[in-house]
């Protein structure tokens, strides 16, 4: 069956109608203009200063930045236009509205629907600017007026008032049914400095009046105020932007957001589920990428990441960039509408960004707030979002969307937060080790250093609360940095007691993306004289895949140090096979959760077993955690040359229980530790 016609939208269906009424009056217009009275009455010499000078106050127009992209001109050619109302007539008056408006349309190559609503509304401000004066000066708005006096440049003076209100009210009423946003707060946008501007031109209108009748001299010397008024007007609207906007992106700021949001929410709190939504983005590990790639790089990501976030947001959202990495997104839309606009705008990030000659892949997350659900306004929308931001930061969710008990949680892991940075500051976490055990010999071969807080308050928090606090807030540094430096002093001391062992410390993905790694690593070994050969690193396949390029720049420079790298938690990340082939790593930690079952369940010895045969064809060191009793121990230990580490051979403890331990072997032949 044939296809319904689609209906015209209400943006059109407006372009129809004004450039309908404007079309409409200039042909009125045209038939009613006694031309014998213009020809005759008017000076031809002012008329035509007066449309040349209308055409060139077109060719240099200034620019407003309405948002982000969208932007609107304000020409000079008004006051010349407005002159020829009572020199000329309204009729000549639109003629040269027109060709102003044609010279803009051939040099920019405007759209038709734009060029087409542009000849009505350029109509149609004449014909009110035209019909105020007339009423006012009492005279045929479509004849030249004669002899010009006080009541008439008053009157000229409201008339272009009334234009320069008319023009503002029918574009920001074609902005508004465009991008759906409320007319009256895009009317007010940018009115401030632009009132006063208009003003200026309206003056000079009046003076080029009073000048048309007493020589060319006069009109001539109008391009120095004419002049000023496009400087003054051009600083206005470079300032006004500035203002509200982000000098880096272009987008619109903190302030832009507050302004959006607001009148967002004054046109739907008679809808109960109309939002507007707000969406919060801040880009994953952006401080790694300026401390590596430098400052004009990180600019360039924050432009890329903005135009990505413009494409993607539909035509009625507004993008702001709040300031580092942070950006916002106003949408018109309820819970469903905010959520996959923060879906989209995340996966338009998928690909990757190409800066100066770089292809960087940069990854974000999203907090989702809508009103009324979560706010009835701004102030509590841009709370609420913020605190889904920081959850989906903690999760690692890429978009969560506001619940009441984050914001429970939030304050418990924000005040956690501000403990764990005193506590490194005051260095007050201590280290643990466990012990690694060659399953041959029984003899302990390493340790792998961990990080232990005991809280004044709350007593002994577990790494896993307090460790992902530290990487996602950027401790991980200093945490990393206090483990290292006394897990390296007392390794040197087991060295000068005779003890070889090998020390095996966790490093995190901000670690595996900051190519000041291995400078660190280097200075923290001379620091202790202990040999680079003595420690090993262990990274997680996810903490590579994080910035694969960057982690193999890091991980090669370690071990051209002769720091030995372990893949650890291996089995549980993906691609595993790949970059056992393409890494250079020396050692490889089998996952607990395939070794603990070793003794009883035979998929799991399978797993184990043939993970063992492929790291030793490979040349690798193999260590197998999570060993918890004798039958795993023994089933390991079977597979070859494995070392083993786990409850079985000890929990983590102190280093003076490794010393104990350690002397406790010296003493004790070997074949009977095992």
């Amino acid at each position: 069956m044939p296809r319904a016609p689609m209906r015209p939208s209400r943006l059109h269906v407006y372009i129809g109608v004004i450039m309908a009424a404007g079309l409409a009056t200039f042909a009125v217009s045209v038939v009613a203009t006694p031309w014998d009275q213009v020809l005759e009455l008017s000076p031809l010499w002012a008329v035509a200063f007066l449309m040349l000078s209308a055409l060139a106050g077109e060719v240099r127009p200034v620019v407003l930045h309405v948002s982000g992209t969208e932007k609107r001109s304000l020409g000079t050619s008004m006051p010349f236009v407005l002159a020829l109302i009572p020199v000329a007539g309204a009729t000549t008056a639109m003629i040269a509205q027109l060709a102003a408006g044609f010279l803009i349309a051939a040099r920019h190559r405007i759209p038709v629907t734009k060029l087409l609503f542009n000849i009505g509304q350029n109509v149609l401000m004449v014909a009110v600017a035209a019909w105020v004066y007339a009423a006012i000066a009492g005279t045929d708005p479509l004849a030249p007026g004669g002899e010009i006096g006080t009541r008439h440049v008053a009157a000229l003076l409201a008339g272009g008032i009334a234009m320069v209100v008319a023009n503002q009210l029918m574009v920001s009423a074609a902005v508004a049914l465009a991008a759906s946003r409320p007319l009256l707060h895009l009317a007010r946008q940018d009115f401030g400095f632009l009132s006063l501007s208009q003003l200026v031109l309206i003056a000079v209108a009046g003076a080029a009046v009073d000048l048309a009748h007493h020589g060319l001299l006069g009109l001539v010397l109008l391009g120095a105020p004419v002049a000023a008024a496009h400087v003054f007007a051009a600083m206005g609207a470079r300032h006004a932007h500035e203002a509200r906007h982000d000098q880096l992106t272009g987008l619109g700021n903190r302030g832009r957001l507050g302004d959006e949001l607001r009148a967002a929410l004054s046109t739907s709190r008679h809808r109960a589920d109309a939002g507007p939504g707000l969406v919060l983005l801040d880009l994953d590990n952006f401080k790694d990428f300026n401390d590596a790639l430098g400052h004009a790089v990180g600019d360039g990501i924050l432009r890329e990441v903005a135009k990505r976030l413009v494409l993607e947001a539909p035509p009625c959202a507004s993008v702001h960039r709040l300031g580092g990495d942070e950006f916002a997104i106003v949408v018109l839309g309820g819970l469903s509408e905010t959520q996959r606009v923060a879906r989209a705008v995340l996966a338009s990030l998928a690909t990757p960004l190409a800066v100066d000659s770089l292809e960087l892949l940069v990854r974000a997350s999203a907090g989702v707030a809508v009103a009324p659900l979560h706010g009835g306004d701004a102030a509590s929308l841009m709370k609420n979002a913020d605190i889904a931001l920081y959850h989906a930061k903690l999760e690692r969710d890429r978009v969560s969307t506001y619940s009441p008990e984050f914001a429970v949680n939030t304050v418990e892991r924000l005040q956690l937060l501000v403990d764990l940075r005193a506590a490194l500051h005051e260095r007050a976490l201590h280290v643990a080790y466990q012990p690694q055990v060659d399953l041959a010999t029984g003899r302990t071969v390493g340790v792998e250093a961990l990080a232990r807080w005991n809280h004044p308050e709350r007593g002994a928090v577990g790494p896993d609360e307090f460790v992902p606090l530290a990487e996602d807030s950027g401790l991980i540094y200093a945490l990393t940095d206090i483990v290292l430096d006394a897990a390296l002093a007392d390794l040197a001391r087991w060295r000068d007691a005779g003890h070889e062992l090998r020390l095996a410390v966790n490093i995190s993905a901000r670690h595996l993306s900051d190519l000041a790694t291995p400078s660190i690593m280097r200075a923290a070994l001379d620091r202790h004289g202990v040999p680079a050969s003595s420690l090993v690193l262990e990274v997680t396949e996810t903490a590579i895949f994080t910035d694969p390029v960057r982690a193999d720049l890091v991980l090669g420079a370690l071990r051209q140090l002769g720091i030995a790298i372990a893949i650890d938690d291996y089995g549980t990340g993906n691609a595993s096979l790949n970059y056992l082939r393409r890494l250079k790593i020396d050692e490889l930690k089998i996952d607990r959760s395939f070794v603990r079952g070793v003794g009883g369940d035979p998929q799991d010895l399978i797993i184990v077993r043939s993970t063992v045969e492929l790291a030793l064809a490979l040349g690798l060191r193999v260590v197998a955690e999570g060993i918890e009793d004798a039958d795993a121990g023994a089933a390991v230990r079977a597979l070859g040359p494995v070392i083993g580490q786990g409850y079985h051979y000890g929990r983590p403890m102190s280093a003076s229980e490794i010393d104990l331990r350690l002397g406790a072997e010296a003493s004790t032949p070997a074949l009977d530790r095992r």
